[in-house]
């Protein structure tokens, strides 16, 4: 629905102004009848768009252009329709007929050619697309959104030199900030560097990227790697600990590396502060069973039981609950407390799991409902079939 929005903005005006525009033309009656037929099926055809029923909208258009060719905002209109639908030749037909229709304005014509280029984008044709959308650029005209489809190009061709210097100049004129997406070009560029061995190529590249955007996670993760493949776990430590405080939803990617980066060291206390500031962050269970696999090996699995099952009982998890199982079965702890600390957990997860789900939306829900309070379709909420609840 979103893409038609350009779309209804374009035609609503126009559609406004129809019966004006006919009777100024011709100020006979039958001018205003003709003018209120195509004010009607204007109507027509922003409905069928509102409906998202593409085949009519084009039918009411090419009718509309069919009576009324010098009716500018149709013609964009079903260009941007045949675009939609895949019928990418002849948007591409349609807007190179606009562009050399005689009498446009500049800014008529720039628009035209703008539609074109993002014909050829849709059609593959991104050499032609980087031509059009460069010259405009060059012209200062509908520079931002041709710099951002020039970005595009330039990510789908993997030309990230390219695409850093437009992403640069798009920040410039449209103020919009780029540094993470910035940030993420230099990323790329120092993973090529890293991969053909530039060591100090790629350590520039990163340099960049943290100019861009301080704290992106990428790049301290391929600075991490860098250290440890040099045989600096000190410093690939520090840039693991700091990704992940800068973005604490990676730790899962995170700890497996650093975790050995510690034991390489034999920082163990190290190893145990991070994680005890980490469970306080992440909601997750990955630090829990890294701190619970680390006091078991210094202090014996009754302590890591103890450890784990007070967090387990605090966060229920599939992944806690097998944990502890496999701890309690090899610490030789008693059955029956044991069982009756299982299913405690097992109760917890049942009660935080939803029901019932939206096939259509995806909402959760513990009671059913006929209509989904969300979407508001009907008799798409049902049972919930896994392991959990079912």
């Amino acid at each position: 629905m979103n893409g038609f929005v350009w779309l209804l903005l374009a035609l609503l005006p126009v559609a406004a102004a129809s019966g004006w525009w006919a009777g100024r033309r011709g100020g006979v009656r039958v001018q205003g009848q003709r003018a209120s037929t195509l004010a009607s099926t204007y109507f027509r055809g922003l409905n069928y768009i509102l409906n998202e029923q593409q085949d009519k909208a084009i039918e009411v258009f090419l009718e509309i252009a069919e009576v009324d060719k010098d009716t500018l905002e149709t013609q964009f209109a079903l260009g941007h329709l045949f675009r939609r639908r895949g019928e990418v030749d002849r948007a591409i037909r349609l807007h190179q007929g606009l562009i050399a229709r005689p009498g446009l304005s500049d800014e008529q014509k720039t628009r035209a050619i703008l539609a074109l280029g993002e014909d050829y984008m849709r059609a593959g044709l991104l050499d032609r697309a980087e031509t059009l959308f460069s010259d405009l650029v060059q012209l200062r005209i509908h520079a931002p959104r041709a710099l951002k489809h020039l970005i595009s190009i330039y990510q789908a061709e993997r030309d990230w030199t390219k695409a850093i210097e437009h992403a640069r100049r798009y920040e410039a004129i449209a103020d919009e900030p780029m540094g993470p997406l910035i940030a993420q070009f230099h990323c790329e560029l120092a993973e090529q560097a890293r991969l053909r061995g530039d060591v100090e190529g790629a350590r520039r590249e990163l340099a960049d990227a943290y100019a861009a955007d301080s704290h992106c996670v990428r790049a301290g993760l391929i600075e991490a790697r860098l250290e440890v493949a040099a045989g600096n776990d000190q410093a690939a430590i520090r840039a693991f600990e700091r990704a992940a405080r800068h973005d604490v939803d990676y730790l899962p990617e995170i700890l497996p590396p650093l975790l050995a980066c510690y034991e390489r060291r034999a920082e163990s206390a190290r190893a145990r502060a991070f994680l005890s500031e980490m469970i306080e962050h992440y909601s997750g269970v990955s630090p829990i069973l890294a701190l619970t696999r680390l006091l078991e090996h210094e202090e014996g699995r009754a302590a890591a039981l103890r450890f784990l099952t007070t967090q387990v009982r605090q966060r229920p998890s599939v992944r806690g609950e097998g944990a502890l199982i496999d701890l309690t079965l090899n610490a030789g702890a008693d059955p029956a407390a044991a069982l009756q600390t299982l299913k405690q957990i097992n109760d917890q997860l049942i009660v935080r799991s939803p029901t019932y789900r939206c096939s259509r939306c995806g909402f959760g829900a513990r009671s059913h409902h006929w209509q989904c309070p969300s979407c508001k379709s009907w008799d798409t909420i049902k049972p919930v079939r896994n392991m959990v609840s079912d």
